[in-house]
């Protein structure tokens, strides 16, 4: 049977994927994930994500390579992971009151066939005003430094939010199972059909 291969070290990937109760290893890609002169939020993580898949190739023939990546939007500009609480506090503050759309790209590669499917699946979270002292206390509960937006979702910075909008909830963690389920299937590899 076709090996399946996670194009990422990500733990919060990782346990995504593992959800679907299926066998797979994951590995780091090797993809320099500079963004391109005037490229857009869907073409980035679309392109990189595409990338990760594809930079394990010879590590993994006869594979399914799942690659993603994902970015977040306010007022029209990407926002990425903080790496240190002032910089947190300063895109919370930002977040108030608005709404940030995460766009994730992810790529089910076949290194036996070269055949990709690549798709970009939006997610919008809508912030609720939040005052300095909110801001703090949160940051100062999660640390959030290493994630995009500044906030764990599946913690506590679910109470920063007024209102989630998108077709599934793992997305804003960053791997979109309902979608990955179905290239999966696609690619003729059915999590509900693999002997467990």
């Amino acid at each position: 049977m076709i090996s399946l291969v996670l194009a990422s070290t990500s733990l919060y990937r990782k346990a995504l994927l593992e959800k679907l109760g299926i066998p797979f290893v994951s590995a780091a890609p090797g993809t320099d994930e500079t963004p391109h002169p005037a490229e857009d939020a869907q073409s980035l993580v679309m392109r990189l994500a595409r990338e990760k898949a594809r930079s394990l190739t010879q590590q993994y023939p006869d594979s399914l390579i799942i690659g993603s990546d994902q970015v977040c939007v306010l007022d029209g500009e990407i926002t990425g992971k903080p790496h240190h609480y002032d910089a947190a506090f300063a895109q919370l503050r930002k977040a108030s009151g608005q709404c940030i759309t995460f766009y994730t790209g992810l790529s089910l590669y076949n290194s036996a066939t070269g055949e990709d499917h690549t798709i970009c699946e939006p997610y919008c979270v809508h912030f609720r005003t939040l005052d300095d002292d909110e801001i703090r206390a949160y940051l100062l509960a999660e640390t959030p430094y290493q994630c995009a937006g500044s906030f764990k979702s599946e913690g506590l910075g679910i109470a920063l939010f007024k209102k989630l909008q998108g077709d599934d909830p793992n997305t804003l963690i960053g791997l979109p199972l309902i979608r990955l389920t179905e290239l999966l299937i696609q690619a003729g590899y059915n999590p509900l059909r693999i002997p467990r």
